[in-house]
């Protein structure tokens, strides 16, 4: 794997449910915006064309809460940068960025993927 993403790579993204943190859920029950705001590039997991089942067992042994997934494009639509940043600990960590320079993405492209997502388990 490296830092190309294919248009239809899926990514995801674990989501603590509305009722441990409400402010990333809408009371329709979608996705809000908020759950694409972290200040140090937002933290996903390239679907590398695993199943989705396979993807949802790893996450769930790291993870607590919902997930949600985009595809690629989503990201580039946005203006977003996807960045592939493997750990010792998850060889399909990736991030989301804002641009080349800063992390965070602005509220116009967490509203766009908010809108994109959708919730896979």
């Amino acid at each position: 794997m490296d830092n190309h993403f294919e248009d239809n790579e899926k990514v995801y993204r674990a989501v603590y449910p509305p009722e441990v943190a409400d402010i990333f859920w809408k009371r329709d029950g979608s996705i809000s915006s908020a759950a694409f705001a972290d200040p140090r590039g937002l933290s996903v997991d390239r679907g590398n064309y695993r199943s989705e089942k396979a993807v949802i067992i790893s996450m769930q042994k790291r993870f607590q809460g919902r997930i949600i997934t985009l595809y690629s494009k989503h990201c580039k639509e946005a203006g977003a940068v996807l960045r592939y940043a493997p750990s010792k600990s998850n060889p399909y960590h990736s991030e989301i960025h804002g641009n080349a320079s800063t992390p965070l993405l602005s509220k116009s492209q967490r509203r766009y993927l908010a809108r994109k997502a959708a919730i896979c388990y």
